[in-house]
């Protein structure tokens, strides 16, 4: 399995950020708007894979490009696709893979909740919501540790 995953997100401007997502092999560069809700739709999908969920998705809106995040999850594992589209509302097939991962549900996780603890820290929740134009995702991000430290549990028992 791809490990060494890491995610960065950098708020670039009102209602702009851009995410970093890169592994041992590929990085990449994607934007999103706040036109969406790109960091919670993230979260919310991280957080479904955790509790079992097979198939998710997240999308970051860039106005007009779009990129969409694919997640497949078979036991432990998770292969994640992020698809780059022209129109947001295009079907996968019309979209280009710009990265591929598989990875361990844990280490998704792990590093989903690391980047927002980083951005957290990096702008505090009121100077990311001047920057961002929106709240921080903070219940969300709350909701996927819960359910990732319930999931430890529920594995070492």
């Amino acid at each position: 399995m791809t490990s060494d995953m890491r995610i960065t997100w950098t708020v670039a401007g009102s209602g702009r950020a851009d995410c970093t997502l890169e592994d041992r092999l590929v990085k990449v560069e994607l934007t999103a708007s706040y036109i969406t809700n790109a960091p919670e739709e993230l979260l919310t999908a991280v957080g479904r894979l955790v509790v079992g969920e097979t198939e998710t998705r997240a999308q970051f809106e860039a106005e007009p490009t779009a990129y969409r995040w694919i997640f497949y999850r078979e036991g432990e594992d998770i292969w994640i696709r992020v698809l780059e589209l022209r129109d947001g509302s295009d079907h996968d097939n019309r979209g280009t893979e710009i990265w591929s991962s598989q990875l361990g549900i844990d280490q998704l996780a792990r590093t989903v909740i690391r980047c927002f603890d980083e951005v957290a820290q990096t702008y505090g929740e009121s100077g990311y919501r001047g920057k961002w134009g929106e709240h921080f995702p903070r219940t969300e991000l709350e909701a996927l540790r819960r359910l990732w430290h319930a999931h430890h549990r529920s594995d070492n028992t």
